[in-house]
């Protein structure tokens, strides 16, 4: 017996990273997955976005952990193509129980200094897309009547302020009050709705040369060795970035019924970052 046996999940930026290793998990502990993610480029974002292959990866391992996908290339900040998606997988699996809503991009800037399509491309993917994934799938669970779970990707950010993340921290610092006012809007329901927030993670939008400058400005060329210097200067506990498979532990917990009376909380995976 899995802890979520037989409930089928709604995960945004599937392809890779964080969203992967919540989908192979999931899957693992007995859900469907519904997994969308996009291939389009995004300007202001100064690293490779996902890629068909990437997402087909993801079908690869959720098929071979036993269960079933259905995978859709969807734009965060495009409703219909979310709509479609989710729509899709719930006529093939007849039902929806948990979203994650964990789409997101990095791309450092000072404050003064970023250009007005950066800062949008942050507001529309990091917090509009999240308001758009709830929007578009979480109407499924209410109409099922089993209640379920939404768990919102944040950030250390939220809490914890860097120079050259004013968008990035806006962001993910306004997706804790969506959250909260979620939590209480769908109590009703039996739904619950929550936030992690990760310090640093070694996924694509961390390990990459923006970053590295961003943690060692003091370096014309840093590399990942650099960065991980600083980086375990942020972290309490000897780590220089947790892996994705530490999200998805507090993922886990989250969605099961191990937490079924935990809703509206501000779940921190920083090793420590905060104090």
């Amino acid at each position: 017996m899995g802890k979520v046996d037989g409930k089928v999940a709604f995960i945004t930026g599937a392809a890779r990273g964080q969203g992967r290793s919540h989908a192979v998990r999931l899957a693992r502990e007995g859900a469907d997955i519904i997994a969308v993610d996009t291939t389009a480029k995004v300007e202001s974002v100064p690293y490779s976005l996902a890629t068909a292959e990437d997402l087909a990866e993801t079908v690869r391992q959720v098929e071979s952990a036993g269960r079933r996908i259905v995978a859709k290339e969807a734009d965060v900040r495009d409703s219909a193509a979310l709509a479609d998606a989710v729509n899709e997988g719930v006529a093939k699996f007849g039902r929806l129980d948990i979203v994650l809503a964990n789409a997101g991009i990095s791309s450092p800037a000072p404050t003064l200094e970023m250009s007005d399509e950066t800062w949008q491309d942050m507001i529309d993917i990091n917090l509009t897309g999240v308001w758009k994934s709830i929007k578009a799938s979480v109407p499924h669970i209410i109409k099922g009547g089993r209640g379920g779970a939404v768990v919102i990707t944040s950030s250390l950010a939220a809490i914890y302020a860097n120079p050259n993340t004013a968008h990035y921290s806006a962001a993910k610092a306004g997706l804790v009050m969506l959250m909260k006012v979620l939590a209480k809007e769908l109590a009703e329901h039996s739904i619950r709705v929550n936030t992690v927030h990760p310090t640093t993670v070694a996924t694509e939008m961390i390990l990459n040369d923006a970053t590295y400058r961003l943690f060692r400005p003091d370096l014309e060329a840093p590399t990942r060795a650099d960065f991980e210097v600083a980086a375990r200067e942020l972290n309490r506990l000897p780590v220089a970035a947790l892996e994705p498979e530490d999200i998805t532990n507090a993922i886990m917990y989250l969605v099961s019924d191990d937490a079924r009376y935990v809703t509206g909380a501000t779940q921190v995976i920083d090793a420590g970052g905060a104090i």
